[in-house]
């Protein structure tokens, strides 16, 4: 239901030149295209490909750039690192888009951004190794953030989730994965022969909830075993990152087509890693901006 009441400051911060609090963008500098990355130099970097440029805003990790491409309007937006942050930035977007900030009104008809974030990820399986591109056509959250949403549990694959806790063996207390579809029309668009459709965890660290032991011990040591051995009507488990399933959920609560997509530089079975893998992240990025 909408509400009929103005947001109160408090809720809705708006900064006095009338940009979004953390973002610092306003809401004719935001395009309805956007692509999103953690690394505020990777903005640079895609942005690069632009025919033209109407703005450039950085406040704090966030940095955005607005302009054309080929004749589509993109803006491009830096998250940083993590859920949390993706949390900000997608209820940030939304508010934009939808909220007029001068009556501090919901608007009557929400418009429906369309959201890929470009990744880096580490892969899981034989059949996702280091420079292939996977998508998030399942977003499975390590993070908490979509339960503290109303419309979490009505945007989630329950049985998805039931089979997952069983067959993981869950045991890390206080903590309840999640499951969410990514909208079939963007994976369709994304997804062509190149681009692997995924089952993605987007975990709430890079360390320990990736199974990585340096000084200390892990709370389940054969976590990851199980996920790699883990599978559910034929899927199985191709990736970790950090920020998919925040965005493929709070997006389905709030109506937008968002998807992840990444490039696999890490090959956790095989304990190899690539750092040099900026060649492969932009074949990444070329593709994106043709399909989005």
């Amino acid at each position: 239901m909408i509400s009929r009441e103005p947001i109160p400051s408090s809720e809705l911060i708006i900064n006095s030149d009338g940009s979004i609090f953390h973002l610092h963008i306003k809401p004719e500098q935001l395009a309805d295209k956007i692509i999103v990355c953690g690394d505020p130099a990777r903005v640079d970097k895609i942005a690069s490909y632009l025919d033209s440029h109407e703005c450039s805003v950085t406040s704090r990790e966030f940095h955005t750039v607005t302009g054309m491409y080929k004749g589509k309007r993109l803006s491009i937006v830096s998250h940083g690192i993590g859920c949390d942050n993706i949390e900000i930035v997608l209820n940030e977007l939304d508010a934009l888009a939808n909220i007029d900030f001068e009556t501090r009104m919901i608007k009557p008809d929400p418009k429906k951004l369309t959201i890929v974030r470009i990744g880096t990820s580490g892969g899981l399986q034989d059949e996702s190794p280091i420079g292939t591109y996977v998508a998030a056509e399942y977003a499975i959250g390590f993070d908490g953030v979509l339960h503290f949403y109303g419309a979490g549990k009505d945007v989630a694959d329950r049985d998805f989730e039931k089979a997952l806790i069983a067959g993981l063996d869950w045991k890390i207390d206080g903590l309840k994965p999640y499951v969410v579809k990514s909208p079939q029309s963007i994976v369709d668009r994304i997804c062509k022969d190149d681009v692997l459709r995924g089952v993605t965890i987007a975990c709430n660290g890079f360390y320990a909830p990736q199974g990585r032991r340096l000084r200390w011990d892990l709370a389940d040591p054969t976590l990851n075993q199980k996920i790699q051995s883990f599978e559910h009507n034929g899927r199985k488990i191709t990736n970790f990152e950090m920020e998919s399933s925040a965005l493929a959920g709070i997006g389905a609560v709030l109506g937008h087509e968002v998807l992840t997509v990444c490039c696999i530089i890490a090959g956790r079975k095989a304990k190899k890693m690539n750092t040099d893998y900026k060649d492969s992240l932009d074949g990444l990025i070329e593709l994106v901006l043709e399909r989005i």
